[in-house]
């Protein structure tokens, strides 16, 4: 089924392989958008950020927050709620961000932001929370819209670090055109023309199909990307899915693989490696191996291209978004269909 490209076009109804494709080409965009939106911007005197929004729109901040830990001289934090913590005040940069502008959440954050005094910068295609930046003139990056919150993640992520680099907040020299290189590369790999004999990400997606998968990350190196895998195994595919990282899932998790034998045997671990782990983690993720090879379905473990974390974080991105929507296919499902989450915002309203 995989390599039949008739079928896959007749449940891809929403052309999330398409929107996978062009991820680079959203990522290029972000920047230049970015840069033209916040020229000769200059904000002093800021202590701690707070990176505000919901589901596909707030992960973008929450890969921010974990490629600026070793470089970012100033707490990060992300904010999923109506209201913000209480240390925000006038020396707090909140950046709200919305892909619909109108999220309920974060339209409210942006109001406690607003009456905390903090500064504020708007991220979004345009609803109520444009309407609101420009009526308070604070900065609004506009990106395009039409598209799934969680196929936007290009414009969400890149708006954010283009504009902490701009600002001097984090993250030095990465070189983001080798990156983006990358990307190009990686997606030639892993698009739907290249037979599943050839592709590992259709190899993955078959190897995952009829169990259920468990996306272990590493702290500050890809547990943020193994969240936005188990979002997309949820969303593209259909699927259940769950996530944990190192070394923490080692002092709790990992007891649960001595239950119900059957049921464990149901479960397909995916570990995301990083260049940059330490050797204690390495230690550590060969050991939890070595112990639950034989009570799961099996293991894997997936090596990125790349020599920054920048380029390691967006290789596993797009391979992830690759398995899912190939999931999708073998569910038999529309990877860009929401029912459930369409069903939940419509109630919502009553």
């Amino acid at each position: 089924m995989l390599d039949n490209r008739e079928k896959i076009k007749e449940l891809d109804k929403g052309n999330m392989f398409e929107l996978i494709y062009e991820f680079p080409r959203h990522c290029q965009d972000a920047m230049v958008i970015t840069r033209e939106s916040i020229c000769g911007l200059r904000l002093n005197n800021i202590f701690n950020v707070v990176i505000t929004g919901m589901g596909g729109s707030a992960i973008g901040g929450d890969l921010i927050r974990m490629l600026a830990t070793d470089s970012a001289q100033i707490p990060i934090v992300v904010n999923r709620d109506y209201t913000l913590p209480a240390f925000v005040d006038e020396r707090t940069l909140v950046i709200a961000s919305s892909y619909s502008g109108n999220t309920e959440e974060t339209l409210a954050a942006y109001e406690d932001a607003k009456r905390k005094k903090a500064k504020i910068i708007a991220i979004t295609t345009g609803g109520q929370l444009k309407e609101k930046a420009m009526a308070d003139e604070v900065p609004c990056i506009t990106i395009p819209g039409g598209l799934p919150p969680r196929g936007a993640l290009g414009y969400s992520f890149f708006s954010t670090y283009i504009l902490f680099k701009e600002l001097g907040i984090g993250f030095g020299k990465q070189d983001i055109n080798m990156a983006l290189d990358l990307l190009n590369e990686t997606r030639d790999q892993l698009k739907v023309e290249v037979p599943e004999k050839d592709n590992p990400a259709k190899k993955l997606a078959r190897k995952i199909h009829g169990k259920v998968p468990l996306i272990y990350g590493s702290s500050s190196l890809t547990d943020i990307v193994a969240v936005r895998w188990k979002g997309q195994f949820n969303e593209n595919s259909k699927h259940p899915a769950f996530y944990n990282a190192f070394p923490e899932l080692n002092h709790n998790e990992i007891m649960g693989f001595e239950g119900e034998r059957e049921l464990i045997k149901s479960i397909e671990i995916v570990i995301l490696r990083s260049r940059f782990e330490s050797e204690r983690i390495k230690k550590r993720i060969d050991i939890t191996t070595d112990i639950l090879i034989g009570c799961v379905s099996g293991i894997t473990h997936l090596w990125p291209r790349g020599e920054t974390l920048l380029e390691e974080m967006l290789y596993h991105i797009m391979f992830g978004d690759y398995v899912t929507a190939y999931l999708a296919i073998l569910n038999e499902k529309d990877p860009m269909e929401i029912e459930f989450i369409d069903q939940l915002k419509e109630r919502m309203k009553v």
